[in-house]
This record gives structure tokens, sequence and C-alpha cells, in this order.
């Protein structure tokens, strides 16, 4: 069982049904199995700028930042939790830039959600860009 928290502005519209089935099927296909949780965040341009600076020492905005809730950097061995729910992270997605790559790359805006997102799992899941 996957739960998925999703947090955006009332003027970000998502189709949140469609995300969660994502979600569900792209962690079922990675194998994660029993009850997990993903968080993602829909914001602005400004907000996504300051957590960018912050986390990355990198000040413009960004279209996707993620936040393992395990720090995989170090190394640390893997321990179930205690409640038995394995909470992946974070998946921070700027609407604005959504809609800026979407109409560069000629397509719909739902579909460049679906790409952010699996981008961002990827990462919680434990992989880096090379």
């Amino acid at each position: 069982m996957v739960n998925c928290f999703i947090k955006t502005d009332s003027h970000y519209k998502v189709n949140r049904k469609r995300i969660r089935l994502l979600i569900e099927k792209y962690l079922a296909e990675k194998k994660v199995k029993g009850k997990t949780e993903v968080s993602l965040s829909i914001v602005g341009d400004r907000q996504m700028k300051i957590l960018n600076k912050k986390f990355r020492n990198i000040d413009e905005t960004t279209d996707v930042l993620s936040f393992p809730m395990l720090g995989l950097e170090s190394q640390q061995k893997f321990k179930d939790p205690p409640d038995g729910v394995l909470r992946l992270g974070d998946i921070i997605i700027s609407y604005p830039q959504v809609i800026d790559e979407a109409s560069q790359e000629e397509t719909l805006v739902d579909d460049k959600i679906d790409e952010l997102i699996i981008h961002g799992l990827n990462h919680l899941l434990g992989q880096n860009h090379d």
C-alpha cells in the first residue's frame, strides 16, 4: 500500500488520482513492497529557487528536487522502520517550470509532471546522475 501526500497551492492544478496511480504503479514495477509513503509538493519558482539555493547552493530555480528520508549517500545500513512504514522522502516540482518545459517539448503538462515524478522517485530509490 502506498500513501502519497500531495500538497499544492490552489492555483496549481494537478490530477491527484493520476499522480497516485503513477507512483503506485512505478513502485510496484521497482518491487517496492509493503506500506510506503511518498510526499509530493507542487510549488512556484520563488519557493523552488529558495530550496535550490539552500540545499544545492544554486541560486536559480529548477524543475524537480528530491529529498530521500534515508541518507543514501552515507552508505547507511538499511533498518526496518519500527512502525513498518517505508518513508521514501519528498519530491518537489516547480509548476512554472513544468509549464515552460511542456511547452518547449510540445508535450502535455500531465505527461511532464509524470516524467518529473519518475525522475524524483528514481532519486528517492537511490539512483543518481552520472
